[in-house]
C-alpha cells in the first residue's frame, strides 16, 4: 500500500449487508507483566472498568471527535476467523491490542459491535497475499538487495499501445486485490463488550514499502450474531492504528525485525496517517523500556458515528 491508497478506488464493491464471518477461535490469552488503559481482565472476558471512562454528554453536544476515515487499503478479506489470538505460527514481538469503541456524539459504547484487525508480519508479508511479497511489492522484506549499475544500452523502441488493465503489486497500492491464497495469519473479529471494550493478542507489525507501520480496523455495527459467526449490518468506521517512531526503532532492533531489509517509510513521511495523534489512530503504547521483546500493549479509544456507513473503500 503506497499513496496510491488515496488516490484510487477498489475494483468492485462489496455488499456488506451479507457480510459473514468464520467462527473459528479459541479461547482468550491474558497478556501478563505490562499494563494499559483497560484493565487484563478485559482480555478475559471480565468486566473490568476502564479508568478515566467518560459519561454520555450533553444532547446535542459532540462529546468525543470522530475517529478518521482511511481507505480499507488493497488486503482486506471478508469472512475473516471470529477469534482473538489472530497470532497463529507468526514471529515477533507480542501485542495486545485493546480498542474501546463509543459512539462520537454521546460517548456512550456500542457493545456487540464486530470489530475487524488485519496486518502484516515482522517482514512486511500479508497473509493471503504471500505471493506478493512484502506489502505486495514482489519480496519478502528480507535479503540483499542488487548491487551494481546496469550495463549496456537498451535497444529497439516500444511499439503500439498498452492494453488492458494496469499490474498490481508494487507496494500495494490501488484497489482490492484479490487473494493468492488460504493463509488467514493476523487476520480476526471479535465482538465488543457491554463497555464497547475488544481486545487481540497479535505481534507487532513490520513495515513494507512505501508505508509506515500499521494495522487496519474496521467496525460493523447493527448486524447479528450467529452460530455461524457475524451477519448482516453496516461498517460505520474504516480506519488504521499507527504506532510512534521511537517504539517502532526500538522493534528494528529485534529479530525478526532486524532481518527486514527494506526501506522503512517513518510516521511522519506516510501518506495515509492524517498527523493528528490519537484522533487519526494512533495507538498509545505501553512497555518496558530497553525490554520492547517483551511485549507491549496498545490502546485507543475510537468515536464513531453508528449512523454512518464507512467502508473505506471510496476515493481519498
Amino acid at each position: 500500500m503506497t499513496g496510491h491508497e488515496k488516490a484510487q478506488g477498489p475494483k468492485h464493491k462489496r455488499d456488506l449487508t451479507r457480510r459473514k464471518v468464520i467462527v473459528a477461535g479459541t479461547g482468550a490469552v491474558v497478556a501478563a507483566g505490562v499494563g494499559g488503559t483497560f484493565a487484563a481482565g478485559a482480555f478475559a472476558g471480565e468486566e473490568t472498568p476502564a479508568a478515566g471512562a467518560k459519561t454520555a454528554g450533553t444532547s446535542g453536544e459532540t462529546c468525543y471527535k470522530l475517529t478518521s476515515e482511511t481507505t480499507e487499503g488493497p488486503y482486506y478479506i471478508d469472512a475473516d476467523k471470529l477469534r482473538r489470538d489472530v497470532t497463529e505460527d507468526q514471529d515477533g514481538i507480542p501485542l495486545t491490542l485493546r480498542l474501546k469503541v463509543i459512539d462520537a456524539d454521546t460517548c456512550k459504547p456500542l457493545a456487540n459491535a464486530a470489530v475487524d484487525i488485519w496486518h502484516c508480519n515482522a517482514l512486511g508479508v500479508y497473509s493471503g497475499y504471500e505471493a506478493m511479497g512484502s506489502g505486495g511489492g514482489g519480496g519478502g522484506g528480507g535479503g540483499t538487495p542488487p548491487s551494481g549499475s546496469p550495463t549496456g544500452s537498451p535497444t529497439d523502441s516500444p511499439t503500439g499501445s498498452p492494453t488492458g488493465a494496469p499490474p498490481g503489486g508494487g507496494g500495494g497500492g490501488g484497489g482490492h486485490e484479490e487473494p493468492t491464497d488460504d493463509e488467514r495469519y493476523l487476520r480476526g473479529t471479535w465482538r465488543t463488550d457491554k463497555k464497547g471494550e475488544v481486545a487481540f493478542r497479535t505481534v507487532f507489525p513490520g513495515w513494507y514499502q512505501g508505508r509506515c507501520v500499521h494495522i487496519h480496523t474496521k467496525v460493523h455495527v447493527n448486524g447479528t450474531w450467529t452460530e455461524a459467526g457475524y451477519e448482516g449490518g453496516t461498517t460505520c468506521h474504516t480506519g488504521q492504528l499507527f504506532f510512534d517512531e521511537a517504539s517502532v526503532l526500538a522493534t528494528a532492533e529485534v529479530a525478526p525485525y532486524s532481518a527486514n531489509t527494506t526501506a522503512r517509510t517513518t510516521l511522519d513521511e506516510d501518506t495515509i496517517y492524517p498527523g493528528n495523534g490519537t484522533e487519526g489512530g494512533l495507538l498509545k503504547l505501553k512497555y518496558k523500556k530497553g525490554a520492547i521483546a517483551k511485549g507491549v500493549v496498545a490502546t485507543l479509544t475510537m468515536g464513531v458515528d453508528p449512523e454512518a456507513t464507512q467502508d473505506g473503500t471510496s476515493a481519498g
